[in-house]
């Protein structure tokens, strides 16, 4: 029975977790009669789910055509980390003061179970564990509204997770997330902040790990159309 949330954002959530789980794939022309049919809903929760993805990106609406799952294009993802970087960057420069031994401790730890959960290959753990790490600070800005505007983007970036993943780019990731580290307890802000957002979060020095993870998922699955890497 749908009575814990309101129907519109279970039918989301629902939504979302197929995407997630892969069982919703880019280019998918939803089966709106179907979902209708399998959560027992009506057509207006149904509609405005539909209306909540559209506003973060996952889908679009074409009236009379149908509903379609967003691809992402290598200009979408250029974006994303030029937003993503750029913001967790002001973050860690506002939050800083308060980045302090109990904080340090919390990142070395959230690191060291995503190098556990990488070396047995549970990338769901990991990537749980990775957004762990990052809201550590991020979750300290006094500004409320952050979250929700760069969660969608970091979940558009990872969705469709029965991709294989590049585990090199991912233990790089937590070597990455050691300097940052060594920055914060050294005192040294500036530091922190260029390892976030000009190596973390810079496209041009990510770009090959990230041109090989979206080959690696449009080879994966012949489904997963509209991967533009060229």
């Amino acid at each position: 029975m749908m009575n814990l949330q309101s129907l519109r954002e279970q039918v989301y959530e629902y939504l979302r977790e197929e995407m997630h789980k892969g069982h919703i794939l880019p280019d998918t022309i939803l089966n709106l009669n179907e979902i209708i049919q399998r959560l027992g809903v009506s057509k207006t929760p149904l509609r405005d789910a539909l209306i909540k993805l559209e506003a973060e990106g996952f889908v679009t609406i074409m009236p009379r055509r149908g509903v379609v799952v967003n691809p992402l294009t290598i200009e979408d993802v250029k974006d994303f980390y030029q937003i993503i970087g750029a913001i967790e960057g002001e973050v860690v420069k506002e939050v800083f003061p308060r980045l302090g031994t109990q904080k340090i401790s919390a990142l070395r730890q959230l690191n060291s179970e995503m190098r556990d959960a990488l070396r047995m290959d549970e990338f769901d753990t990991y990537y749980q564990l990775n957004l762990s790490f990052h809201n550590t600070f991020l979750n300290l800005s006094a500004n409320k509204h952050l979250q929700e505007f760069i969660m969608p983007m970091k979940q558009r970036l990872y969705d469709f997770q029965q991709r294989p993943y590049v585990k090199e780019w991912e233990l790089r990731n937590c070597v990455e997330h050691d300097s940052f580290i060594d920055m914060v307890k050294q005192g040294n802000c500036a530091g922190a902040v260029h390892c976030m957002r000009d190596i973390h979060w810079s496209f041009s020095v990510q770009e090959s790990y990230i041109r090989e993870f979206y080959r690696r998922s449009a080879d994966f699955s012949e489904k997963e159309k509209g991967f533009n890497w060229s």
